[in-house]
C-alpha cells in the first residue's frame, strides 16, 4: 500500500511537471496562422489538442501533396501528345530516324564518306533488281533493259539507287520523307539531262501516295528502308496496293541475329565508324522467315532470298547463301485478284449444281432420298 501510494504521488508530481513543461512549450511556440482556417471543420478537435504538432504535419503533407500533384501534371502534359500521336497517326515514318538522316543529307554522294557501303552495294542490288525484272518480260531494248517499266524507289535518300535504275531505261519515282534528301537528289540529277526525263522526286511518305498511285508500278524498291520504318505491316500493305498485278517488290535489309548486332551495330557503328552511331536499331531488324510470313500474308509471293556480305577492308559486297547479316528478297504480287465470295452465293451455286446433277441422274436422286 505504502509503496503504491508513494509511486502514485511520485507519478503525480512527474505528470504535473511534464504538464507544466508542455504548457510552457506550447505557450512559447507560435501557432501557425492556418490553424484558424481549419478550426471549424472535422479536424478541429485534433487541432485543439495538438495544434503545434498537427500544424507542422499538415503543412508538410500539404506541400508534399502540391509537389506530387504538380509533378503528375507535368508528366501528363509531356506524355499526352506522344500517346495521341502514336494512337491516331497512320504514318510508317519514324521521326527519330528522320532526325538521324537529317544531319547526313549533304553526304549522300560522297563515295568515300558514311554512305560508301551503299555506293558499293549498287554492284549487287542493281543487277538483282534488273535480272529479276527481266524474267517477267519477253523482249527488252539493248542498253535500256528496263525501258517501259515504272518503278517506285521508297526511301530514296539522295538517289543513290534511283539514278542507276533510271539509266537502265526505267521511269522512276523516288520518294523520301526528308525534304533535304530530295533536294540533294534533285541537285545531283540536274547534272544529267537524260535523267531529268526519267526520274521524278517527291517529298512524301509511301502511305501519302497510295490512293493516287494504286496499281501503278511494275516494281517497288525498298532498299535499306524497312529497318527504319515504325510500322512494317502497314508499309508492306502500301507496297502491295501501289503494285500492278504481277508487279515485283524488292527489299534489302538486315537480319535480326546476334551476329548482326555484333557486326552491324557494335563493330560498324561504335568501333570502326563505318556507319554513323545511332543509324540502326537492332530491335527493328527482321529475319527472312518473319519477313516472308508478312509478305505472304499480304498477297506477295516470295521468289528469291539471297544473302549479302560486306567486306569492310575491301569495301565490296558479294552474294552468299548465308543470310545471317544482310539479305535481299524479291516478292511478286499475284496476277489474279481473288475476291471473297459471300457464303449465300456459294450455297446457291452448290444447290444449283446439285439440282442439275439430280435432273440428269435420276438414280442419284433416289440415293439422296434414301
Amino acid at each position: 500500500m505504502w509503496g503504491g501510494r508513494t509511486l502514485s504521488s511520485s507519478g503525480g508530481r512527474f505528470l504535473g511537471v511534464l504538464g507544466s513543461a508542455f504548457r510552457r512549450k506550447q505557450a512559447e511556440r507560435p501557432r501557425v496562422t492556418s490553424w484558424t482556417v481549419y478550426s471549424e471543420n472535422q479536424l478541429s478537435w485534433t487541432l485543439q489538442v495538438k495544434p503545434w504538432f498537427f500544424n507542422e504535419c499538415r503543412t508538410m503533407c500539404f506541400k508534399s501533396y502540391r509537389m506530387t500533384f504538380s509533378c503528375l501534371n507535368r508528366r501528363k502534359s509531356y506524355r499526352y501528345p506522344r500517346t495521341r500521336l502514336y494512337s491516331t497517326s497512320q504514318t510508317t515514318v519514324d521521326s527519330s530516324e528522320v532526325k538521324t538522316f537529317l544531319a547526313l543529307a549533304h553526304k549522300w554522294w560522297d563515295e568515300q564518306g558514311v554512305y560508301a557501303p551503299l555506293h558499293s552495294m549498287n554492284d549487287l542490288r542493281v543487277p538483282f533488281i534488273r535480272d529479276n525484272l527481266l524474267k517477267t518480260v519477253a523482249n527488252h531494248q539493248p542498253g535500256k533493259p528496263l525501258s517501259g517499266m515504272k518503278i517506285l524507289d521508297v526511301g530514296c535518300g539522295g538517289g543513290l539507287l534511283t539514278e542507276p535504275l533510271g539509266r537502265l531505261g526505267a521511269s522512276v519515282i523516288g520518294i523520301d520523307p526528308l525534304d533535304e534528301n530530295i533536294k540533294t537528289a534533285q541537285c545531283h540529277k540536274s547534272f544529267d539531262p537524260v535523267l531529268d526525263n526519267r526520274i521524278e522526286y517527291r517529298t512524301c511518305s509511301l502511305e501519302e501516295i497510295v490512293e493516287e498511285t494504286a496499281e501503278t508500278f511494275d516494281a517497288v524498291v525498298a532498299s535499306e528502308v524497312i529497318e527504319h520504318v515504325i510500322d512494317l505491316e502497314t508499309f508492306i500493305q502500301c507496297c502491295y496496293q501501289v503494285l500492278k498485278p504481277g508487279g515485283s517488290l524488292f527489299i534489302t535489309t538486315i537480319n535480326k541475329t546476334q551476329l548482326s548486332y555484333a557486326l552491324g551495330i557494335v563493330f560498324a557503328e561504335q568501333i570502326a565508324g563505318i556507319v554513323p552511331k545511332g543509324t540502326h536499331t537492332w530491335e527493328k531488324f527482321i529475319s527472312p522467315e518473319k519477313l516472308e510470313s508478312i509478305l505472304e500474308s499480304n498477297g506477295l509471293s516470295v521468289q528469291t532470298v539471297a544473302g549479302m556480305l560486306y567486306n569492310p577492308f575491301s569495301g565490296y559486297w558479294h552474294l552468299t547463301e548465308n543470310t545471317s547479316l544482310n539479305y535481299a528478297a524479291h516478292a511478286v504480287k499475284s496476277r489474279i485478284q481473288e475476291h471473297p465470295v459471300p457464303a449465300e452465293f456459294v450455297l446457291k451455286e452448290e444447290s444449283g449444281e446439285l439440282r442439275a446433277n439430280t435432273s440428269t441422274n435420276p438414280g442419284g436422286h433416289e440415293e439422296l432420298k434414301k
